[in-house]
């Protein structure tokens, strides 16, 4: 993998990391522990089974607790403090150098992506829990977790890829949800 790639690869992970970081670390882990990759840099500890089974077990209570309305606003409130270091640590991780040493530029331009998509995953969910039924919750959910999966499948094969398609989906979801919130306060202001 080009150094490019691994830099694509670096910021798709730590973007994921901010909406699944368990999940993310869990696939990769998976995805190392069987070879179908090689896992680049200091993501190769990814596929320790300690690891992989702290990784799978908080994957699946996030399985559940996602899907709960209310509940998964205050599981996203105490994942602040973990997604975005997570998301610091694998795109530093994967653009270590050959000593294994990690740049604290990539791991801030990591914490960062990773800040973005769980500002912009809160926020949404936020907004999707002010509505009186439980559907669009658990659709949004079900959405995130595809989004994970397929996105972490493409991203060893075609990373710059991986990476636009995020970066489209961002920007498509952030203006869509400013559209939103501002018809709701709206139609909120002509309630009152």
């Amino acid at each position: 993998m080009s150094e490019a790639q691994v830099f694509a690869l670096g910021v798709t992970l730590a973007w994921l990391a901010g909406i699944r970081a368990y999940l993310t670390v869990f696939g990769l882990g998976v995805a190392g522990w069987f070879g179908w990759i090689e896992l680049p840099g200091a993501l190769a500890m990814c596929s320790s089974p300690w690891v992989l089974g702290v990784s799978g077990l908080l994957a699946a209570v996030e399985f559940g607790t996602d899907k709960i309305p209310g509940v998964d606003s205050v599981w996203d409130l105490l994942q602040t403090v973990l997604r975005v270091p997570a998301g610091a640590f694998l795109a530093s991780a994967a653009l270590a150098g050959p000593e294994g040493e990690m740049g604290l530029g990539w791991a801030m331009a990591g914490g960062g992506a990773a800040l973005l998509s769980h500002t912009l995953k809160s926020g949404t969910r936020a907004l999707l829990n002010t509505s009186p039924e439980p559907v669009s919750n658990m659709v949004a959910s079900v959405g995130e977790d595809t989004l994970a999966l397929g996105t972490l499948a493409l991203v060893f094969a075609y990373p710059w890829l991986a990476l636009s398609i995020l970066l489209l989906l961002t920007l498509g979801v952030a203006l869509a949800v400013s559209w939103l919130a501002r018809r709701m306060w709206h139609w909120r202001a002509r309630r009152t």
